[in-house]
């Protein structure tokens, strides 16, 4: 029998490892061998953690494998990975002992080829297009002369030269520069901070608020205007309050910010001129139209005078039309005054008929009371309330009468004013209207005279009062005569 204690065995002399250490190698192996690799495959589960690092699914037809990609790196990718995405990686390979699983460590990554790359562009756009960010009713008009322009770009490059040299040949404006990166991994934030720094600004405070802005950049490849594709700056553009003119590239470039933009110029100078009008243009257009509205007012008001003077012809004179007016106001006024004074005349004659009557009435009436009431005594007192009525109609008689009477022009007349009529018997009311040399007749309370109009009447200086006797100075009377 063999002692099985004493006889050496193969597995006795194999180094024993645990599983970390072997996790170790090959992990060090795989890192060896694969240091830098450049891998093309699929994105599939992509997972932007928390953390800020990058977890996916790299794989083909045949295979997968892990891929993850530290938050250092994620935020200097060109762009964001989305399912389904073709990329070419570049990294390293190794392995996550935990779940003993081989990665690629990404530190760079880009689409695999132009064709995926527009196609990415393509889906996005359709993405963002059925949100209606790219609807025409979302533009916004922009203004005929904006006094403040906000412009988007780099401040070193020569788009923002050509802008202003381009504003200040068209018409000078107030420019205010957003410096940005227009191209890299971190383009596309400053850019989404630029639009939105400037719309919160607030009207009327110390920085001047943009009635515009322009986001500009010069021409470059497909990966260099790949920040202008990015969602958040098409976002950003679309939700801008202030317009905005996309000025991206050359004629033939499109990038997805050409879409959410109120207008799209095809160059960043073509933007500059879209921005303002011709200073002067315009100045001749107010020239030339000051020019025509003169001729045209000139040539209105000739029309107007020529139509006034040829109305003027027509119309008769409106000296002869007073002249008319005033023979017939002077006749009826003289008919006026003598049909008044009959009036009262014949008013003052009805009133004596009439107290006259109620006199011989009353009487009657008292006789007719006694008669009828004989028994009573109250024969006194009926006599006195007869009396007192009667005495109070008269009264009011007399006052109505007394009225009647003031309102004759007589009356005037007893106040010491005349009345002057001409030759013809018709009032004078003017002095313009005696004619020197003309005969005039003057009516007074009492009577008329006749005089003869000699020119302008001058007053006549009042007779002097005669001397006030002076007492004698011995305090005696004097005498009376």
């Amino acid at each position: 029998m063999t002692d099985i204690s004493t006889e050496p065995t193969q597995e006795r002399n194999v180094v024993e490892l645990s599983v970390s250490e072997i996790s170790q190698a090959v992990k060090n192996t795989l890192e060896g061998a694969f240091d830098h690799v450049r891998v093309r495959g699929e994105v599939g589960r992509p997972n932007y953690h928390s953390s800020g690092h990058l977890y996916f699914t790299l794989k083909d037809e045949g295979a997968a494998m892990d891929a993850v990609c530290w938050r250092g790196v994620v935020g200097r990718l060109n762009l964001r990975l989305e399912e389904g995405m073709e990329i070419v990686c570049t990294g390293r390979v190794s392995s996550y002992p935990k779940s003993s699983r081989y990665q690629i460590v990404i530190e760079s990554a880009e689409l695999a080829g132009a064709g995926a790359l527009l196609k990415m562009l393509e889906d996005r756009r359709k993405k963002l297009a059925d949100e209606g960010l790219f609807d025409p009713d979302r533009k916004q008009p922009l203004p005929f002369l904006p006094h403040v322009i906000g412009v988007i770009t780099s401040p070193t490059g020569a788009v923002i030269r050509d802008i202003l040299h381009r504003l200040g040949d068209r018409f000078p404006r107030h420019v205010l520069l957003w410096p940005v990166r227009v191209q890299g991994d971190a383009a596309a934030s400053e850019i989404v901070a630029a639009i939105e720094g400037f719309n919160r600004i607030a009207p009327g405070g110390a920085i001047p608020r943009p009635d515009l802005l322009i986001v500009a950049r010069g021409g470059g490849s497909l990966e260099d205007l790949m920040p202008f594709n990015e969602e958040a700056v098409v976002r950003a553009a679309a939700a801008s309050a202030i317009p905005l003119i996309s000025a991206v590239g050359h004629e033939t470039d499109t990038t997805l910010i050409d879409y959410a933009a109120d207008l799209r110029a095809p160059t960043p100078t073509a933007a500059a001129e879209m921005a303002v009008p011709v200073r002067d243009d315009l100045l001749a257009q107010v020239l030339d139209d000051h020019r025509r509205m003169e001729t045209a007012m000139l040539r209105l008001f000739t029309d107007r005078a020529t139509r006034i003077e040829g109305l003027g012809r027509g119309l008769p004179d409106p000296k002869r039309l007073l002249e008319v007016a005033d023979q017939n106001l002077d006749g009826e006024t003289e008919r006026l005054g003598n049909a008044l004074k009959n009036l009262l005349e014949t008013r003052r004659a009805s009133v004596e008929q009439i107290g006259r009557r109620l006199g011989q009435g009353g009487e009657m009436v008292l006789r007719a009371w006694v008669l009828q009431f004989p028994g009573l005594d109250i024969t006194a007192r009926m006599e006195r309330a007869a009396r007192r009525s009667l005495t109070d109609g008269q009264s009011r008689l007399t006052a109505a009468a007394n009225m009647l009477d003031s309102l004759s022009y007589e009356r005037v007349l007893d106040r010491g004013y005349a009345l002057v009529r001409d030759s013809d018997g018709n009032p004078l009311t003017r002095a313009a209207q005696a004619r020197p040399g003309a005969d005039i007749a003057v009516q007074f309370s009492d009577g008329d005279i006749g005089a003869t109009v000699h020119g302008p009447g001058k007053p006549s200086k009042p007779a002097r009062k005669p001397p006030t006797p002076k007492l004698p100075s011995n305090g005696s009377q004097g005498q009376l005569l």
